[in-house]
């Protein structure tokens, strides 16, 4: 923006000591491709992959209070260390979104979700690539041994792999927001667009605004590529950022 800025005075220069560089047809067609690829295309696509993760968590939130109160409710308890089970269970489910939130952030397995495990599984899920996928397996082997054991009916069973797999569904769209990256030659173009009609400004406004041409230029670049930054910092909302989904308070 400082840049543009300063060209824009260098322009407003030039055109007080008679250098014809006012051109305000380009008033009429460089603002209309920029707004349209900028401000539609680009803030729509990064706010649809900011809004499609807030969903997903959503849902996880969503499944994992179905899921814990069909737990609680429909798995019988014959023996005093059923309900020990029952609770490693549920602390399970709350340590899959913790460890969604750590693979997501690309982060190691840490204290956090410690006291949710045991020894044994906190040891083993630090050496695993993909944590929160190994706690879906331990929950649903849970749900087969309690349906062997029979304290579970088959239909009770099957709607709680159908819960389990809403959860496993809502990482893969986490994990498909984060990995697939805006196409790079779109990036490369749009911020070659962007400092294309940066540029053109002084020449549009000159002849009308006078010496706040550059004031001017300066503050219109500020926006327009404060609303490209914004755009690249929500393509991927899982990270600390402050514009970043407040994963920690979900």
């Amino acid at each position: 923006a400082a840049f543009c800025g300063a060209f824009g005075v260098g322009v407003h220069l030039l055109y007080t000591n008679g250098v014809p560089l006012s051109l305000p047809a380009l008033d009429s067609l460089i603002p209309n491709i920029v707004m349209g690829l900028l401000l539609v295309f680009r803030t729509n696509t990064a706010y649809d992959r900011f809004w499609e993760g807030r969903k997903a968590w959503g849902s996880i939130v969503n499944a994992v209070r179905n899921l814990s109160r069909l737990i609680l409710v429909a798995i019988a308890e014959p023996k005093p260390e059923d309900f020990a089970r029952k609770a490693a269970t549920l602390h399970l489910l709350v340590a899959f979104a913790i460890a969604m939130k750590l693979h997501l952030r690309q982060e190691p397995i840490k204290g956090e979700i410690e006291s949710l495990l045991s020894r044994s599984q906190y040891s083993k899920l630090k050496g695993m690539n993909h944590p929160p996928l190994e706690i879906a397996f331990w929950i649903g082997d849970y749900f087969q041994n309690q349906h062997q054991q029979g304290n579970l009916d088959r239909y009770q069973l099957t709607a709680m792999h159908r819960l389990l797999g809403d959860m496993v569904d809502a990482l893969g769209v986490c994990e498909r927001i984060q990995k697939t990256p805006m196409p790079l030659a779109y990036s490369i173009h749009l911020k070659q667009l962007l400092l294309i009609y940066c540029l053109s400004l002084p020449f549009q406004m000159v002849s009308e605004v006078g010496w706040l041409t550059g004031l001017t230029v300066a503050l219109i670049s500020f926006t327009v590529f404060g609303i490209e930054e914004i755009g690249i910092q929500i393509e991927d909302p899982f990270g600390h950022d402050a514009n970043d989904l407040p994963l920690d308070n979900i």
